[in-house]
């Protein structure tokens, strides 16, 4: 699929997930949120550590909320930046899929004339997909800083990385835990 693709008569841009991959399938999942512009709405870090905003703490409690509304849902390491989120979640035991077949990293393969899992998922999300999970959190962010009066915005699209080993998941980890302490060099900072 390229940039000028329609759907729906619609230019649109290609999903960034993993065209091979159904994303309600147990693994754990490396995600990246980003604010609307890369504003600083979640606070600011002092000395290596996060001072959270009005907006950076309902960041954090929604966060922490998810496993009380999802299934089968894990929460790995988690941190609350200026302008972004970082969190693992982990997927176990998935009720609504079977699952691949394939163990977690290998994507089932597609003949030519299927649709790929990336293609069927804009027909139907899923319940328990880590798209909708993300989507859920975003949305009651937004909308309790906008009951409490604050301005908000997240950028429309989030990034994930599926971790497809031990070695990626303890490194991830590590990179998460020590965010607020490498803040300058990190690639969002403005």
């Amino acid at each position: 699929m390229n940039i000028m693709d329609k759907f729906q008569n619609k230019y649109r841009i290609p999903s960034a997930r993993h065209q091979n991959w159904d994303y309600r399938w147990d693994g754990a999942y490396f995600i990246t949120i980003c604010t609307k512009d890369r504003q600083h709405y979640f606070g600011k870090i002092e000395n290596g550590k996060m001072i959270l905003s009005n907006v950076g703490i309902l960041a954090d409690v929604f966060w922490h909320e998810i496993k009380n509304h999802n299934k089968n849902v894990e929460l790995g390491e988690f941190v609350v930046m200026p302008n972004h989120v970082h969190d693992i979640l982990i997927l176990n035991n998935n009720e609504t899929v079977a699952g691949n077949g394939n163990g977690v990293g290998k994507p089932s393969v597609v003949k030519s004339n299927e649709q790929t899992i990336g293609q069927q998922r804009f027909q139907n999300i899923g319940k328990n997909s880590i798209s909708s999970i993300i989507g859920s959190y975003k949305s009651a962010v937004t909308k309790h800083a906008h009951r409490s009066g604050f301005e908000f915005g997240w950028q429309t699209r989030f990034h994930d990385y599926i971790v497809r080993d031990d070695d990626s998941f303890q490194t991830i980890t590590h990179y998460i835990l020590n965010n607020p302490t490498n803040w300058q060099e990190d690639k969002f900072f403005q």
